[in-house]
C-alpha cells in the first residue's frame, strides 16, 4: 500500500505541473488575445475543490481525474452569449488567433522539456567516456569487428558525447534492417567510420536495451563471481546456493565475473540452468531456474534472487570524462535534444502503426507512474530528466492531428484560415466523434499494456 502511494504522489508530482503548465499556455495566450476564460482546470471529472476570482470571473479548480486538464472559453457553440460579450467569444475570433491559443499548450511543454535539459546540461557529471568496454559475442557490433578501447565519437554523422545520446541514436533504429555508421577513434589516431549491419533491431530478445543489443557496452567492473547475498524468497536459496560460493560456469559457458553471469541469467527467464560453483575449493553442480520479472515496459528478465559480494570499484581515467556545457552551449544541446527526441518518438509511432516494432510497446498512465517514482529513488537529475521526457512526449502527441487532441483543433482552423470560414458544426462533430473513438482505442490498449506489465 505504501508503494502505491508513494507511486502515485511521484506521478502526481512532476505530471501535475506539466498539464499545469500546458493548460497555463492555452489560458495566458486566450486571455492576451482579448478571449473571455471561463473555467482553469487541472484534471476532469467533478470538482474536488477550487476557487472563482472576484475579479475575472474565473473559476480555477482541481479536477477528480488527474489524466489532464482543460481551459474553457465563452464560446457560441456550447451555450448563449449576450450579445455584449460575443466580441470575447472563442469561435467570433480570427483563424490566427484560434491557432495560437491551440498551440501555446504544446509549445509550452516543448519549453518546458528544452528548459529542464538545459539544467541538466549545465550541471557538471562525471560519466563514463564513450570507449568501448566490451564487445558482446555473436553480435553487430563483433561482426564489423570494433574494436575494445576506440571512443565513439558519432552515431550516423551524428556526434555523441556520452553513453546515454548513443543509446538514444541506437533506439531509434528499433525494428529496422539497415547499416549504423559507428565512427570511432583510437587513442591519439584518425577516425575510422564502421559499417554496423543490424537486422529487425532490438526484435529478437525481449528485455535487452539497444546498447546489448547492438553489442557495444561502456566499461564494467570485473567484479568477482562470488555470492554476497541471498535474497530469502529467490530461486537461488532454494535450490541450493550459498553464500561464499563462486560461480565458475553456466550451461557450459565459463564464468569470470558476476556482470557476465547476470547476462546469462537475465537472458534466460523461466529457463532451467546448469550453474558450476565452487564451495570450499570443491567443484558443485546446481541446477537453477530463474523467475520471469517484469520492468517497466513490460519485457521479462531472469532473476535468481543473489547479489555479489561488496568490492571496491576503481573506475581507470582513460574510461572517466567530466561533461559540462557553458551556458549558450548547454541551451544549442537542449534544443537538439528536444528535436532529435521528438522525431524518434514520431518515428517510434510509425513503426508501431507499420508493424515494424510492436504495439506492446505502447505505455500509459500506469508506466509513467513507476517511471516517475523509480526517478525519485535515484536523483533529483533523474526527476528532471523524466519531467523533460514526459513533457516533451505530451507536447509531442497533443500535436497528432487526431480530433479532440490539440493537433485536430489546428487542422480544423488552418482549414478555417485557408477557406476563409470554418468547417460546418456537422463536419466537426464527425471528427470529433472519430478522434474519441482513436483515443479511447489509444488508452484502453496503453493501460492494457500496463496491466499486463504488472502482471
Amino acid at each position: 500500500m505504501m508503494t502505491f502511494l508513494l507511486t502515485l504522489l511521484a506521478a502526481i508530482l512532476i505530471l501535475g505541473p506539466l498539464v499545469a503548465l500546458h493548460e497555463w499556455g492555452h489560458f495566458i495566450v486566450a486571455r492576451l488575445c482579448g478571449i473571455k476564460v471561463l473555467t482553469y482546470s487541472i484534471g476532469f471529472g467533478p470538482k474536488l475543490f477550487g476557487w472563482t476570482s472576484k475579479k475575472s470571473g474565473i473559476n480555477y479548480r482541481i479536477s477528480a481525474l488527474p489524466l489532464g486538464g482543460y481551459v474553457k472559453m465563452l464560446d457560441e457553440r456550447e451555450g448563449e452569449v449576450a450579445e455584449h460579450e460575443q466580441h470575447l467569444a472563442f469561435n467570433r475570433q480570427h483563424p490566427l488567433k484560434k491557432i495560437a491559443v491551440v498551440a501555446a499548450g504544446p509549445l509550452m511543454n516543448f519549453v518546458i522539456a528544452i528548459f529542464l535539459f538545459w539544467v541538466l546540461f549545465l550541471t557538471p557529471s562525471e560519466q563514463l567516456a564513450t570507449k568501448i568496454g566490451e564487445v558482446l559475442p555473436n553480435s553487430p557490433a563483433a561482426a564489423a569487428k570494433l574494436p575494445v578501447g576506440d571512443k565513439i565519437i558519432a552515431i550516423d554523422g551524428h556526434e555523441v558525447a556520452t553513453w546515454e545520446a548513443i543509446n538514444y541514436r541506437l533506439a531509434d533504429k528499433m525494428g529496422e534492417t539497415t547499416k549504423v555508421n559507428v565512427t570511432l577513434q583510437p587513442d591519439n589516431s584518425n577516425a575510422t567510420t564502421y559499417p554496423v549491419a543490424i537486422n529487425r533491431f532490438m526484435q529478437e530478445k525481449d528485455g535487452v536495451d539497444a546498447l546489448t543489443s547492438f553489442g557495444m557496452l561502456p566499461w564494467q567492473p570485473k567484479i568477482a563471481p562470488v555470492v554476497g547475498q541471498l535474497a530469502p524468497d529467490g530461486a537461488a536459496i532454494r535450490q541450493g546456493l550459498k553464500v561464499g560460493d563462486t560461480l565458475t560456469a553456466i550451461n557450459g559457458t565459463p564464468i569470470t565475473d558476476w556482470l557476465s553471469a547476470t547476462r546469462i541469467i537475465r537472458d534466460n527467464p523461466e529457463v532451467l540452468l546448469n550453474i558450476q560453483v565452487l564451495r570450499d575449493n570443491q567443484p558443485l553442480d546446481l541446477q537453477i531456474m530463474p523467475q520471469g520479472k517484469k520492468d517497466n515496459l513490460g519485457n521479462v528478465y531472469g532473476q535468481i534472487g543473489a547479489m555479489a559480494a561488496e568490492t571496491d570499484i576503481v573506475i581507470p581515467d582513460a574510461y572517466k570524462t567530466t561533461v559540462q556545457y557553458g551556458a549558450g552551449e548547454a541551451l544549442v544541446q537542449s534544443f537538439a535534444k528536444t528535436e532529435q527526441l521528438a522525431v524518434m518518438t514520431l518515428s517510434s509511432m510509425g513503426k508501431m502503426l507499420s508493424g515494424m516494432i510492436g504495439l506492446e510497446n505502447l505505455s500509459g498512465p500506469i508506466t509513467i507512474a513507476k517511471v516517475a517514482k523509480q526517478s525519485f529513488d535515484i536523483s533529483w537529475e533523474m526527476v528532471l530528466s523524466t519531467a523533460a521526457l514526459i513533457s516533451l512526449s505530451l507536447a509531442v502527441l497533443n500535436l497528432l492531428p487526431i480530433p479532440v487532441l490539440d493537433g485536430g483543433h489546428l487542422v480544423y482552423y488552418v482549414i478555417e484560415l485557408i477557406r476563409g470560414k470554418p468547417l460546418s458544426e456537422s463536419v466537426q462533430m464527425v471528427g470529433l466523434n472519430i478522434g474519441l473513438l482513436l483515443l479511447a482505442g489509444f488508452m484502453v490498449l496503453a493501460i492494457g499494456n500496463d496491466i499486463s506489465r504488472l502482471f
